[in-house]
């Protein structure tokens, strides 16, 4: 039997440590190509580029590894995974990350990396988003490659639906101290923001987001309770966002 058609990508950039360490995996379950963006594209979310060409370099980044880099966004590197590089060819499973930061919680609609998971979700794509809770660009991957390994193969069995997503997020934690994976529900949380203003060297001013995470659920099935007490935490995510409840709640008439 052939091996799956893994596509990896992420939001760090193609040179990111985390990408490498999600190469490492998937090349051991399946025949791997890399399309990834050619700089850091965090925070883009599910952005796309319609003013602008795109552009695709082969690069030779990863021994034996197919991969090439994008000019766009994850987004971006998705479709143009699909319908150019991997034309006419069945993807598997697309994984991205591993991302430096957390993806937990609201962070999902903001993230670059579960953006790019979701887009290949849309086109019916097994797809899962990894992200490690350490931004520092030294990080250090070994420890959540087993726990990647053992959520890879089970989306790769046969009685798992295509085009279902999971936002997967791994603590900072040594290998032995993880405690098993939680499958959970996403915290209600958000991002109490400010802006600090300063002037450049012409007095211009200017302005840099800063803020602080403030989780309001403190129910021990989310994402976030998970994180914080050695769990990885899965949650199977949908690119629905209608509010069902409020269907029989809203009248015009």
């Amino acid at each position: 039997m052939s091996k799956p058609l893994i596509l990896v990508t992420n939001d760090d950039g193609i040179v990111a440590p985390g990408i490498r360490a999600l190469v490492e995996v998937a090349r051991q379950l399946g025949d791997v190509v890399v399309v990834a963006p050619d700089s850091p594209q965090s925070g883009k979310g599910h952005a796309i580029t319609i003013h602008d060409p795109l552009r695709l370099k082969h690069v030779n980044v990863f021994s034996g590894i197919e991969a090439w880099e994008c000019s766009g966004t994850p987004v971006d590197c998705v479709k143009l995974a699909k319908h150019v590089v991997l034309k006419n060819r069945k993807i598997d499973l697309c994984v991205s990350g591993i991302n430096h930061g957390s993806n937990a919680s609201v962070n999902i609609i903001y993230s670059g990396t579960l953006s790019a998971a979701m887009e290949a979700s849309l086109e019916g794509i097994k797809s899962i988003g990894f992200s490690l809770l350490d931004y520092s660009f030294e990080a250090d991957f070994e420890a959540g490659k087993p726990w990647v390994r053992r959520i890879m193969e089970y989306v790769l069995g046969e009685t798992y639906p295509a085009g279902k997503l999971l936002n997967v997020n791994i603590p900072k934690l040594p290998e032995a101290e993880i405690r098993g994976i939680r499958v959970c529900r996403q915290a209600d949380a958000r991002w109490v923001e400010e802006f600090v203003e300063g002037r450049d060297p012409s007095n211009q001013p200017y302005y840099w987001l800063t803020g602080k995470f403030i989780n309001h659920d403190h129910g021990e099935d989310t994402d976030v309770w998970a994180l914080e007490n050695g769990y990885i935490s899965v949650v199977p995510s949908m690119h629905d966002l209608t509010d069902y409840p409020a269907l029989k709640q809203i009248h015009f008439d």
